[in-house]
């Protein structure tokens, strides 16, 4: 027996804002939206998705999981992101070939270079 991946919790304190920020970073749209839980998918039908659950206290350290994007082009959307409200950040990485950006509650994410 296995299991199917159905979501990825995330937690934040606003989770409306968070999700759409997520939703239009990834040309997803919003599935689900409660006082309790937003979801967000790339299609009502297509799973996984993600889930923003709302938390009253903020984010302190470095994430235990994050989400890396592939663009066909680093820069652009690095460039994207943060005019969408991303920052860049150090969580150590030193001199690397990706990017680590945060979203706008501090979540850290890597943009990496298209495949190649």
């Amino acid at each position: 027996m296995t299991s199917v991946w159905a979501s990825l919790t995330v937690d934040a304190r606003d989770p409306a804002r968070l999700a759409r920020w997520w939703a239009e970073a990834l040309g997803y749209q919003v599935v689900t939206e409660k006082p309790d839980e937003v979801e967000i998918r790339q299609s009502a039908e297509r799973l996984p998705g993600i889930v923003f659950v709302p938390v009253t206290d903020d984010k302190h350290t470095k994430n235990r999981l994050h989400i890396d994007l592939r663009p066909t082009d680093l820069e652009a959307e690095v460039e994207r992101l943060v005019d969408m409200g991303a920052r860049h950040v150090d969580i150590g990485q030193g001199e690397v070939g990706w990017t680590v950006l945060a979203d706008p509650e501090g979540n850290e994410f890597c943009v990496l270079r298209q495949q190649g």
